[in-house]
């Protein structure tokens, strides 16, 4: 299947869920600073680690919802940039579907060159190999937030962001979530 159908259906089944859950809580994110949303990124990402080690889970949600998750954080902290740590106000839910298909669009044109460069390598690498780059993606932001979002020769904070985002996407096809068997991802994930 092409990686731009594919890219699509997983793109399409996170921000599903991301709408349902704003129409649920509004924008509560908001309130969130950049810092909190990398650390809700790093329990996501070690979570996935954990149970790729431990093969069982004891909470119910499996690898894919946390790639899921891993998508949507991505997804509100490039938002909260680009409206910055303002507070708690509330946002329409179609600006919030307008700022969630440009996050996404910006996103996936970075995916394509990257892909032109590498040959979509990521469709041979191994899904812990995907989890590590999150995490170690992780530690840089960290490292840059430690900074005050200052580089010296590095990317920054959002092509992190973004990377994150385009590896969660990587294992979610790879999980099989971009099939038309919706349920194919949860039993591929191998936890139980």
């Amino acid at each position: 299947m092409d990686t731009s159908v594919q890219y699509n259906r997983v793109i399409e089944h996170c921000q599903q869920l991301f709408i349902k859950k704003t129409a649920d809580y509004g924008t509560a994110w908001r309130i969130m600073r950049l810092p909190s949303i990398t650390d809700q990124l790093y329990i996501k990402a070690q979570r996935i680690r954990t149970l790729e080690e431990k093969k069982v889970s004891k909470v119910g949600d499996g690898v894919a919802d946390e790639y899921i998750g891993i998508v949507n954080y991505c997804v509100i902290a490039m938002m909260q940039l680009e409206l910055g740590e303002t507070g708690d106000e509330q946002l329409p839910l179609d600006t919030v579907a307008q700022r969630y298909d440009h996050a996404i669009q910006e996103t996936k044109e970075l995916m394509f060159a990257k892909n032109h460069d590498y040959g979509e390598a990521w469709r041979d690498m191994r899904l812990t190999s995907l989890t590590d780059l999150i995490l170690m993606k992780i530690h840089r932001v960290k490292q840059i937030e430690d900074n005050q979002g200052q580089t010296v020769v590095s990317e920054g904070i959002r092509a992190n962001y973004q990377d994150m985002l385009n590896y969660a996407v990587f294992a979610l096809i790879k999980l099989g979530l971009a099939t038309n068997d919706p349920l194919k991802h949860t039993a591929d994930a191998g936890i139980q």
